[in-house]
Formats: C-alpha cells, sequence, structure tokens
C-alpha cells in the first residue's frame, strides 16, 4: 500500500442505506467517509428495484423491518416534501382473486393493525373495480400510506446533505481486507491510488458485498457472519399506457411480494420482481421468464394484451436465509452484538430499506453515541 490515512469514520457503500448513514453521522458532526466500489451511488440494489414507499404489511410484529420500515416511511414523506423530492402517496391494492386468496386478506389486514401500520380498507370486488376498471378482484384490500419514490433523486439528496455537512464519498475505491485494533480498525482501501486506512468507527453497509466483506475482517468473531444468498427478481415493462392509477399487488408469495404491478412517477408501468435463487450476481432480464409474467398478471388484469411486456432490469434480493426458510429480519449489529467497539455491520437489507433509509441512519448513528 502506497499510503497511510486516520479519518473518523468509514462507511463501506454508497448505496441508499450507506448514504442515509453517512448523511446521519455527519450531521451529528463525525467526520465520515464513504468509500465505493464503483463509481456511481446506488448503482447496484438502490437502481433495482420498485422504488415503492411501502407502508409495512408483511413483516413480523416487533422485528427491525416493521419497525424501520413504519418510522421511516413517515419520515420519508416528510423529507421529500420538504425538499421536493419527487414522490406521490398513490396508495396500494393488494387482490385476492380467488376465495382461498380473500381468507388471507383478513390475516394481512390482522397483521398490519397489530404492527401499527394503520388502517386498511377492506374492499369487496365491486368496490375495487370502482376503484381500478380493468381490474379482477374477489375483495381488496386498499393500503393508503403505500407510495412511489424518485431514488435516484433521493440519494442525491443524502448525498448532497452529506457532502454539505463536511462528509466525503471516495469513488472506485473497494475495501480489500480489513483488521480489528486497539484503536478501531485498519483498511486496505485498492483503486487507483490504494492506501492503509485507520478509522475509530466503521459501518459496513455494503449491500451484496456485506457478507464477504465481513469476512475480511480480521478479528471480527467467525459466528457473527451470516452466511449470504441471492434471490435475483426480473422486471418488465408495459408497452403503452396501463389503464392504473394505484399500485396492484397479488397475495404475497413465499420468497417475495408476487409479480406486481407499481407505477414510476411518469405512469409507466413496469411488473415484477419474480423469484429465481442464484448462485453468482448477474443482472440479465431473460425474456422467456416474460412468459409466466403473462399469467401471473392476468389473475388480477385480464385484458393484459399479448405481446405487451418487455423485459426491463433485474435486482438481486441480497438474502442472508436460504431457500424455503422464513423470511430473516434486518441484521444491524453492533459492538452488543459482535464485541467490536466502533463497528456496526448491516446484513440482509432488502426490501424495504430504502423506505427505512432514514430511520436505519439515526438507528446506526445512535449505536455509534
Amino acid at each position: 500500500m502506497s499510503e497511510e490515512s486516520s479519518v473518523d469514520c468509514v462507511v463501506a457503500g454508497a448505496g441508499v442505506v450507506g448514504l442515509a448513514i453517512a448523511r446521519a453521522l455527519a450531521l451529528k458532526g463525525r467526520e465520515v467517509l464513504v468509500l465505493e466500489a464503483t463509481g456511481l451511488i446506488g448503482s447496484d440494489t438502490s437502481a433495482r428495484n420498485s422504488e415503492v414507499i411501502h407502508a409495512g404489511l408483511y413483516y413480523a410484529a416487533g422485528s427491525l423491518k416493521a419497525r424501520l420500515c413504519i418510522e421511516g416511511r413517515e419520515a420519508l414523506y416528510a423529507y421529500c416534501a420538504e425538499r421536493g423530492i419527487p414522490h406521490r402517496r398513490c396508495g396500494k391494492l393488494i387482490v385476492a382473486t380467488d376465495a382461498a386468496e380473500t381468507e388471507k386478506l383478513a390475516a394481512i389486514d390482522a397483521h398490519a393493525r397489530a404492527c401499527g401500520v394503520g388502517n386498511l380498507d377492506y374492499l369487496t370486488g365491486a368496490q375495487a373495480r370502482a376503484l381500478e376498471q380493468a381490474l379482477n378482484a374477489e375483495a381488496a384490500l386498499f393500503s393508503p400510506s403505500t407510495g412511489i419514490i424518485d431514488s435516484h433523486a433521493l440519494m442525491l439528496a443524502y448525498r448532497g446533505e452529506l457532502e454539505d455537512a463536511g462528509g466525503m464519498i471516495a469513488f472506485n475505491a473497494p475495501i480489500l481486507r480489513g483488521e480489528v485494533t486497539a484503536s478501531g480498525i485498519m483498511l486496505e482501501v485498492g483503486g487507483a491510488e490504494p492506501m492503509r486506512l485507520a478509522c475509530s468507527t466503521f459501518v459496513n453497509a455494503a449491500g451484496h458485498g456485506a457478507v464477504p466483506l465481513a469476512r475480511a475482517i480480521d478479528g471480527l468473531p467467525a459466528e457473527a457472519i451470516p452466511q449470504a444468498y441471492l434471490c435475483k427478481g426480473s422486471y418488465f415493462t408495459l408497452s403503452g399506457r396501463a389503464p392504473f392509477s394505484r399500485l396492484v399487488y397479488p397475495v404475497p408469495e413465499h420468497a417475495g411480494l408476487g409479480v406486481h404491478l407499481t407505477l414510476d412517477l411518469g405512469g409507466q408501468a413496469r411488473f415484477g420482481p419474480d423469484t429465481e435463487w442464484i448462485d453468482t450476481p448477474n443482472y440479465d432480464v431473460d425474456p422467456a421468464r416474460g412468459e409466466k409474467f403473462y399469467a401471473a398478471i392476468r389473475r388480477y388484469w385480464p385484458a393484459l394484451p399479448d405481446g405487451a411486456l418487455n423485459p426491463a432490469y433485474a435486482g438481486i434480493r441480497p438474502k442472508i436465509v436460504p431457500p424455503g426458510a422464513p423470511a430473516a429480519d434486518f441484521r444491524i449489529d453492533g459492538p452488543a452484538e459482535h464485541g467490536v467497539q466502533g463497528l456496526v455491520q448491516l446484513f440482509g437489507i432488502e426490501s424495504p430499506g430504502l423506505t427505512a433509509s432514514l430511520a436505519i441512519g439515526e438507528l446506526v448513528a445512535g449505536k455509534l453515541g
């Protein structure tokens, strides 16, 4: 390594969660440097999702996901309104298309209320079709607090506030390894200008890279690091304009929320994600997967035309449980969990990470004092 430096706080990863954490630390007066392995903010998971502000309907009561989603949702709406970040509280319909699914709606409603989400509106099929005439529904739940957001504009706002508070981002700066020392963490940073970087506080918010990065830190207990799994989801866009003004979700499936219809702020409809467990990251969208999309979508939108779906993009959920296992909670591990002072590691930050980002930032900043 050609150089050795030191800084108070290092955050690994300039996705939406890493930026939110770095912003929170900088606003508390900490010296903050974000190390991003690529050349852009939010170029991985944060750029490959549905851009939905989630209400918090499905997460286990008392879980970090449930609490941080609800706290983060309200904070995010206020943040966007104050700063002019494009967003819309459009609401979503969770649609049951047969009697078996209709029975599940009551359980979803009861669970959401127990988690403190707020009231959901139970709609008969006729009431649901009065809102969205193209919909096929036996019944539906309407979630008025669900919305959509320009995620890149949000990340730019986080970055701007981080930099206004004196924080910095170093791009193309992958962390090669680390070592726990008496005074913090010593990092070896690659890139065009490799260096050894000492920090008293280190936050591992590297998304898909969080588990490999944790394994590269000498002195961190191996039992404190989960196994990583990759669950890919492909999206397809619709040719032409969809006859919907609200988001439409089926009753959830095991590994995700099913092939749902979301809208961007320009009204363009996109469908997905589906579920595909993979061993090696890749973001290719197989056009043949669209054939299964048609059947899933036509359960709630029978009039979807043939040939109307176009391959769009894919994202990968950073899972920490294998296929078939119950969904895992967020892991935000501080010194109380792993015994290393000044270190916080975030694992399994999939949906609703974007919605919860402000709340996650405050939680991590609180763990670090």
